[in-house]
């Protein structure tokens, strides 16, 4: 699946489209090794191990890799996931059809520019496509003050601090109706 939308704010086209191993599986390796990235994925492996974790990934039907762009220019990496099945399901009363989002931009040309929410609001409208889902999750790092500011200015609200495999989140959620409040001109 893809998704674009010209978005007024940033003056930029947005758009996700899926990883395809062959064409991305390097870029988005790089990008693991960039230092804004490394602290919160600990994917700075080599890229023979990057490979494996990545194919996993794409086989792995909960969930779906996407890379963002901007007017075509690939920069960052989203994975949309469903919830059910996740690690994340036990730690709050989950619904069926709620999903979850993981992000970063991986291209240090578009960091610090104002993109991360615009962003996040699209993918989020993305995911909110589906009729069925009611919320939408995240568990940024918990050290991980500006994606945490970036959520909160999406809309999720904060539930409280989670222990995770390989990581102490914050878990968050957005609900549709807050976010179409929010979002809908």
């Amino acid at each position: 699946m893809h998704y674009e939308l010209y978005d007024e704010e940033i003056g930029m086209k947005i758009s996700f489209r899926k990883v395809e191993f062959e064409r991305d599986v390097d870029m988005i390796h790089s990008w693991m090794k960039e230092d804004h990235v490394h602290p919160f994925w600990n994917l700075n492996i080599p890229l023979v191990k990057f490979k494996e974790h990545l194919k996993k990934a794409l086989n792995d039907d909960h969930h779906t890799l996407y890379i963002g762009c901007l007017d075509d220019v690939p920069m960052s990496y989203w994975e949309a996931y469903w919830v059910e099945g996740d690690v994340l399901e036990k730690t709050y009363d989950a619904a069926p059809h709620d999903q979850g989002v993981h992000l970063l931009i991986g291209d240090t040309d578009f960091l610090g520019k104002g993109y991360s929410l615009p962003l996040l609001r699209e993918m989020v409208r993305f995911q909110f496509q589906d009729d069925r889902t009611e919320k939408v999750m995240a568990e940024p790092d918990i050290r991980n003050e500006k994606m945490i500011h970036v959520f909160t200015k999406c809309g999720f609200k904060r539930i409280g601090s989670i222990e995770l495999p390989d990581k102490t989140g914050l878990l968050m959620t957005c609900e549709r109706e807050e976010f179409e409040k929010r979002w809908t001109p």
